[in-house]
């Protein structure tokens, strides 16, 4: 299968652009970005052409790899799909849910398979947990908390300007909701308070009565950085296990369950649009409950 990668970041360079090339059955053909000459260094560092006009090459693949920030990606995705290409997107897959709407329209329109990089999904081990506390049932809720600090010259985002206009809850919030979902059910309604460092505390009310809350900064002190989500109910506590392997690995699971669905002619895999639209749903609720002051209902 050959993907044209569009951006030219630290995630389109040191996870999406390796993980293509050391795919076996997939090929980098290409690379778009908004700056024409880090989409020459990328393109030149892995032998293949940059493309000046993002049309022109999705018109050249077979697929498209998006590795951009959430409201360029959109328009991206509903482009390529509607011209039939596949999809591999990241999280989240837009910043409205009006625009991850049209990304689901295009994919449902053409019937192209989508796959969104929700990197905690693509690893067995929290595949292996998801699927015995699915089968476990009797949850009554959940804690999640992920307290990241990505703020320093050290840091590969440091420069993201979208994360620092978004913040914790649209770059790290995608990554609880896509464990507490499918465990937990639909989110009906929810409520957010803001605090020191960007901290967002998130209260998840969902479709059986199950109610999780989340805790999230990309800004904590180093010293303060912290992760864990457990589930609670009939059963006791179950905590998500730790994960193995890296990101570019991870991508590469992305990358078969892609090639499956295109294969197999299956969609809906547990992290395609669809899903990453109802992710979406949830995030702009959230961010109206913070803005607003009150408790928001979640659209369908």
């Amino acid at each position: 299968m050959r993907f044209g990668l569009f951006g030219t970041g630290h995630w389109a360079s040191h996870t999406h652009a390796a993980a293509i090339d050391a795919h076996p059955r997939s090929t980098l053909a290409g690379v778009w970005g908004r700056d024409p000459e880090k989409a020459e260094a990328l393109a030149r560092r892995y032998g293949v052409p940059a493309f000046r006009d993002a049309d022109a090459l999705i018109e050249a693949v077979d697929a498209v790899a998006v590795a951009l920030p959430p409201d360029v990606q959109a328009d991206i995705a509903a482009r390529a799909a509607a011209a039939g290409r596949h999809l591999l997107l990241d999280k989240p897959l837009a910043l409205t849910l009006a625009e991850a709407d049209r990304v689901v329209a295009a994919t449902e329109a053409t019937g192209v398979a989508s796959v969104v990089f929700f990197t905690f999904r693509f690893s067995p081990e929290v595949e292996a947990f998801l699927a015995s506390a699915t089968t476990t049932g009797g949850w009554h809720g959940a804690r999640a908390t992920f307290f990241a600090s990505i703020y320093g010259p050290d840091s590969p985002y440091d420069s993201s300007q979208w994360r620092r206009e978004q913040g914790a809850l649209w770059d790290i919030g995608p990554h609880l909701l896509s464990v507490l979902l499918p465990v937990l059910g639909p989110v009906v309604e929810v409520a957010a308070m803001d605090g020191p460092r960007g901290i967002v505390q998130v209260l998840l009310k969902h479709a059986d009565g199950a109610a999780a809350t989340m805790a999230l900064t990309l800004d904590a002190p180093p010293a303060a950085t912290a992760f864990e989500l457990a589930f609670h109910g009939e059963s006791g506590l179950a905590r998500l296990p730790s994960r193995d392997g890296d990101a570019v690995t991870a991508l590469g699971l992305a990358l078969d369950q892609l090639h499956h669905e295109v294969e197999t002619g299956s969609r809906g895999g547990g992290c395609d649009a669809r899903f990453a639209r109802d992710v979406t749903a949830v995030l702009e609720a959230v961010a109206t409950a913070r803005t607003e002051g009150r408790t928001v209902r979640v659209a369908v």
